[in-house]
């Protein structure tokens, strides 16, 4: 049997309390009772799981696979042990995702494993696996579990949205932010209006959907937002970045500060990524939002 590969798709790593609502067995799990935990999992082995944070977002991305081409590969990496694994799979089959590999570390951090997988995205709700994975390279956050679930109002579309500095782009202009305030950010970005800024930490993942996106597939597209607080004159230069990236992104919002959350409702995105916290607070009222921990504003705060 020739060797499998993921060469040239689009990797998504994801922990099961992401794609799956375990939040009443994880509170056993974090008494400290991890027998309790497996025992409670293998009772309800034939009780597929409620949808989590992240499942409309792993099933549209699957939808992009045929018989023909396999463009999604999705692969669980999860703390979980082998047993509760098993309900994971029964899960997946019972809602029609299509799940054929799992990583399962019984307590351990599973991270390391996105290394093999090459992993364009890694979704989990252990802040400290989600912080490493990032550390190492790889787009990476955490799924905030009390997110509201996304709307069904766009079955065909993959909607994601993404905050610029310190996710699509670097922290640079952040930085600036953080030192001069509000008008030396400003006039920092307006002088440099032409020149791009460097790439985040979530830059391969816009490439990869790009590349998925322009694979094309009858039945399911990708929508893509930048939300930012950038307003003009600072809006200028996030715009050149992504022309010069040749990545096109479909909705741009440049809010200067206002809430961002109202307005992602009406996008009405599959997932959001952010690095502020209070922005990913606010959003998860509205929309499945995760946390990315990359930047200055992280490491302050």
């Amino acid at each position: 049997m020739a060797a499998m590969s993921l060469d040239d798709k689009l990797v998504v790593a994801i922990s099961s309390r992401a794609l799956f609502d375990f939040e009443e067995e994880n509170r056993v799990f974090e008494s400290g009772d991890a027998a309790g935990y497996m025992q409670l999992q293998l009772q309800r082995l034939d009780k597929p799981a409620a949808p989590g944070i992240a499942f409309s977002l792993i099933r549209k991305l699957l939808a992009f696979n045929d018989a023909g081409m396999q463009r999604v590969e999705v692969v669980v990496l999860s703390r979980n042990d082998p047993v509760s694994g098993m309900r994971v799979f029964r899960s997946a089959k019972a809602a029609d995702i299509q799940l054929q590999r799992g990583v399962f570390t019984q307590g351990r951090s599973p991270f390391g494993y996105l290394r093999p997988l090459r992993a364009h995205l890694f979704l989990s709700a252990n802040a400290d696996d989600t912080r490493q994975a990032l550390a190492a390279g790889y787009p990476a956050a955490r799924v905030l579990t009390e997110s509201v679930l996304a709307s069904a109002n766009y079955p065909n579309e993959v909607r994601i949205a993404f905050d610029g500095d310190a996710v699509l782009f670097s922290d640079e202009a952040e930085r600036v932010f953080q030192d001069g305030g509000l008008d030396a950010f400003q006039k920092h970005e307006a002088s440099k209006a032409t020149q791009a800024l460097p790439g985040g930490p979530f830059k391969p993942l816009l490439t990869a959907l790009h590349r998925l996106q322009q694979a094309g597939n009858e039945r399911m597209r990708i929508r893509t937002a930048l939300v930012t607080a950038r307003s003009a004159p600072a809006h200028e230069r996030a715009i050149r970045t992504l022309m010069e990236w040749k990545i096109h992104v479909d909705e741009a919002m440049f809010l200067g500060g206002l809430d961002k959350g109202p307005f992602l409702r009406e996008f009405e995105p599959d997932f959001f990524f952010d690095d502020q916290t209070r922005h990913v607070v606010n959003a998860a009222l509205h929309v499945p939002s995760g946390h990315v921990s990359s930047g200055i504003a992280n490491v302050l705060a």
